[in-house]
């Protein structure tokens, strides 16, 4: 790759630093406000009004689903359930306005009241609407008003006939705001083992194989399997009972399973769950992780940086993401006079794909890019949702965690760091919320250690009590958060690496890096 190529970012320069930011440059500021930009454009292609006028449109006499054509004539019904849904059904209602008979959606307890104080009316249905809200799953575990939602969510397909469409609308989230445990296991039996699984570090794939038309889905699953997105209600899929009992024997609760679980696994048999009639059902991916990832590298580039996407579907622990990173911005800076040490953190990084879920065909392409640009300006983005073992019983959320731990990852790796590179790692939530808190992640950098430090604050202490929260809250007050306020969309989550050129700053260079 042409050096031309690769970024040199540094035009976009604060005027001047904010007071008690101690000895952060002005350079490390202005990675900050870029990074901010960038995850604030991943965010906003996913939005639904954005997705839904992408995917949905009336054009006569038809109705264009993802390029399928329907022929509406009064007859349109719509159910959903998920965290963004309700702003994908106001969306829905907007563009099909007469056509739409009725709907019933299923949200997040209190998702109403949230998006209106945080302005998004847009994302609310009017007071005439045709759509009934039904709010349930606090916590975001199922509970009794979710049932009574799946319910009448139940009730209103079961009802149409074969001259009636169905608009199904599915985002992350859907599968604890749609429950209905095969009997005869209990609601309580099921959010039972579904707190376990979860405190457990399993994945939400392993979480959604347990948890078992025309449908627009926003994907908040890794590699965008309509099976599981929201527990896959409107694809066919065969009942695996092997796999169920191997999820649960590797968190190791086989042995204290409810009797009523035990029942309805000793029963599942291969024939599949009968899910609508395939033929009739087209499923559509409206809305991923990929797609955001590709609007933050057309900001990144706007920027001046070269974006590198090493993966949308990065999983497995925090401990190994954090590790995962800390490694590739040591490669990206490492000396090139320095083959050795190059070729032992190559190996390092390769040898982690089985950890991360990231095949060395990715990894191998970001570090041929890492390398040809070395000392350019690099935006590395990667999604997914990393998983985090609570061990402790502070407050915080995947996204902190991890930002965190990449701090501690880039301080141990300081000395190999030279002095002009600018680092800058952020992670945060596409909706917004990461864990129980207010805010979607946080920005980490290599000062961040020394600057706790000096605070008086022990990263290690905070992480060993999932504290990551109360650290950033307390930092520097807070200016390290990433705060959005609710979203409406979830598609995971976003990880971006910036890497500031060693010329930043030279106007000629920025030119260069937008070319």
């Amino acid at each position: 790759m042409a050096s031309g190529l690769c970024g040199a970012a540094g035009s976009l320069l604060l005027s001047s630093a904010p007071w008690g930011l101690g000895g952060r440059s002005r350079r490390m500021m202005t990675l900050w406000t870029q990074g901010r930009e960038v995850f604030s454009a991943a965010v906003s292609a996913v939005l639904p009004e954005n997705m839904m006028r992408g995917s949905l449109a009336l054009r006569g006499e038809c109705l264009l689903v993802d390029g399928r054509s329907f022929a509406p004539m009064g007859n349109v019904h719509l159910v959903g359930f998920g965290k963004a849904v309700l702003g994908m059904a106001a969306a829905a209602e907007r563009i099909l306005g007469d056509h739409l008979v009725r709907g019933v959606v299923s949200v997040p307890h209190g998702i109403q009241e949230a998006l209106r104080q945080a302005g998004k009316g847009e994302m609310l249905l009017g007071p005439d609407s045709r759509i009934t809200v039904l709010e349930g799953a606090r916590h975001n575990l199922p509970d009794r008003d979710a049932m009574e939602a799946a319910s009448a969510i139940r009730e209103l397909a079961s009802g149409l006939t074969e001259q009636d469409l169905l608009l199904v609308l599915i985002s992350g989230g859907g599968s604890a705001l749609l429950p209905a445990p095969t009997p005869p296991i209990t609601l309580e039996e099921k959010q039972s083992l579904t707190r376990q699984l979860a405190a457990r570090g399993a994945t939400i794939q392993e979480l959604n194989t347990l948890r078992k038309v025309v449908s627009l889905i926003l994907s908040d699953v890794i590699a965008d399997p309509p099976e599981l997105i929201a527990s896959g209600p409107t694809v066919p899929s065969p009942a695996d009972p092997g796999e169920c009992w191997a999820i649960l024997e590797k968190y190791g609760l086989r042995s204290s399973l409810p009797q009523s679980v035990r029942d309805v696994l000793s029963g599942l048999g291969g024939a599949g769950t009968g899910q609508g009639q395939a033929g009739l059902v087209h499923n559509a991916i409206i809305g991923s992780n990929a797609l955001a990832l590709e609007a933050a590298s057309a900001r990144a580039r706007g920027l001046g940086f070269l974006p590198v996407v090493l993966s949308p579907a990065v999983c497995g622990e925090v401990q190994a993401v954090s590790r995962l990173y800390g490694l590739l911005v040591r490669f990206a800076s490492q000396a090139r006079s320095e083959e050795g040490a190059e070729g032992s953190l190559r190996e390092a990084i390769l040898g982690m794909g089985p950890e991360v879920g990231v095949p060395d065909r990715d990894l191998l392409h970001t570090l041929k890019v890492l390398e040809e640009c070395r000392g350019g300006a690099l935006c590395l983005l990667s999604g997914g949702e990393p998983t985090v073992q609570l061990r402790g019983k502070g407050k915080g959320g995947r996204n902190q965690e991890l930002a965190l731990r990449v701090a501690m990852e880039l301080a141990q790796g300081g000395s190999s760091l030279p002095a002009p590179l600018g680092v800058a790692f952020l992670s945060g939530g596409t909706d917004g919320q990461d864990g129980p808190t207010d805010a979607a992640g946080a920005i980490a950098d290599p000062l961040l250690v020394s600057e706790a430090r000096e605070q008086g604050l022990d990263p290690a202490q905070f992480l060993d009590n999932n504290d990551s929260y109360t650290f950033f809250t307390r930092l520097s007050r807070g200016d390290r958060l990433i705060r959005t306020g609710l979203t409406g969309t979830n598609v995971m989550d976003v990880h971006l690496v910036l890497i500031q050129g060693e010329e930043a700053g030279s106007g000629a260079h920025a030119a260069a890096g937008r070319s």
